[in-house]
């Protein structure tokens, strides 16, 4: 059973200045509720190709993951996978001008593999309250 979650906010900043904080997967765990750490496995800044191991917690497990940048359109979309780590999952943001700032659109999608995959629906609930939390908190370090 796959799993595919969408939350989205208005921030209230320029789309240049939210995809280029949130676009760097460096700030990540400023703002991502289960995210520990983030190491680069290639030098920043982001592009194609790039290469970073993630650390996170998720329904009380510890989790490391490493994601590939797939596709990048600078202050439009970025797009990551998992290269190596425990099911497949993409993760996908999106910016766009909007009334007062940036709609900005957060999206996992992928197929849990093994125990994962029977528990994919509450894996999801809990993907969606952690996600709207994660958007909250980035509205909330940007807009200050």
């Amino acid at each position: 059973m796959a799993v595919d979650v969408t939350v989205e906010t208005l921030i209230r900043r320029p789309v240049g200045e939210v995809a280029a904080y949130a676009g760097d997967p460096g700030n990540a765990p400023d703002w991502y509720v289960n995210i520990r750490s983030v190491q680069w496995r290639v030098p920043p800044p982001v592009q194609v190709g790039s290469r970073m191991d993630f650390v996170a917690t998720f329904l009380g497990r510890r989790i490391e993951y490493t994601y590939e940048v797939v596709d990048l359109v600078p202050g439009e979309r970025l797009v990551m996978r998992t290269a190596q780590g425990p099911f497949p999952m993409q993760t996908t943001y999106t910016w766009e001008p909007a009334e007062g700032g940036t709609r900005m659109t957060l999206r996992n999608n992928g197929s849990p593999t093994g125990f994962a995959r029977i528990a994919a629906p509450a894996m999801e609930l809990a993907m969606r309250r952690a996600m709207t939390k994660d958007l909250a908190a980035l509205k909330r370090t940007l807009e200050g």
